[in-house]
């Protein structure tokens, strides 16, 4: 099946609007104790979903490579996973619900944000023929998904601890928001290791280095020693509450600054893929 590139940016506005009218209908469930309309919201995402996973796979096979050689694929891939990740982690964590108040736009503004780059086709170079490359690419975007979850829950916390009236009478309790920012976190740290691990291998199967020291390489290294740190004041020293949200977020911060930060101001083999 030939898809036009024309074709291509339309099917994703169309997953762009799909996407606004799910967050509209859930967030209005969610704040207003609206259980049809939350209900709506997860359907209308999911036929999202669908279309934006038709558009992915018909423009991969397309293109002969995955979602990771242009700033439009990335964001998009990116954009998928979180959807993806939130439906899936809902039905496992059905407490996991309010979170859809930042995923679902987060959703569609990676979405959105990359038809403003153009979608055109490269060539997939040699080096980047590596199943290790898939793996490297994949958990890092698992990873993104899961921190996401993760900031909702700190900033969350944030929030009823400061004011706990109005909407923020719909969340759990502090605890409960304080151990699922946790478990979240810790399954973020766990995909960021390993697709840094499998990172190492692809780079030594390319260019014959584990580590080469570049930006991305050496921030990705950061982000995952601090929120190792993270894990670490949690489980030994008991850091909890207000102090851990705002340590997470710290992390979350850092960690948007490794994935997308150093991909587009820093000069780096990695940065190869946003230009």
């Amino acid at each position: 099946m030939k898809l036009s590139l024309e074709l291509y940016v339309a099917a994703n506005w169309a997953a762009v609007v799909i996407y606004i009218l799910a967050t509209i209908a859930n967030v209005t469930g969610v704040l207003f104790k609206k259980e049809p309309w939350e209900r709506a919201g997860y359907l209308i995402a999911g036929a999202g979903l669908v279309l934006h996973s038709a558009v992915i796979t018909v423009w991969w096979v397309e293109v002969g490579h995955g979602p990771y050689m242009a700033p439009n694929e990335v964001l998009s891939s990116d954009s998928w996973m979180v959807m993806a990740c939130f439906l899936v982690f809902l039905k496992i964590y059905p407490r996991i619900r309010p979170v859809s108040i930042l995923a679902f736009p987060a959703t569609f503004l990676m979405l959105g944000l990359s038809l403003f780059y153009n979608p055109g086709i490269r060539t997939l170079p040699a080096t980047f023929r590596s199943i290790w490359l898939v793996i490297h690419i994949g958990l890092y975007k698992i990873s993104l998904a899961t921190l996401i979850i993760a900031f909702a829950f700190s900033l969350f916390y944030l929030l009823k601890a400061r004011r706990d009236s109005g909407w923020l009478r719909q969340l759990p309790p502090l605890e409960t928001l304080d151990v699922y920012g946790y478990r979240f976190a810790g399954f973020g740290f766990i995909f960021w290791t390993i697709g840094m691990l499998a990172g190492s291998i692809w780079a030594h199967q390319s260019w014959g280095r584990f580590w080469g020291w570049d930006p991305t390489e050496t921030w990705s290294l950061i982000t995952c020693l601090m929120f190792g740190a993270y894990l670490h004041l949690r489980r030994f020293f008991r850091l909890k509450g207000s102090a851990a949200a705002w340590f997470f977020i710290a992390c979350f911060i850092i960690s948007l600054v490794s994935l997308f930060g150093m991909a587009t101001l820093s000069s780096s083999i990695h940065s190869e893929y946003f230009r």
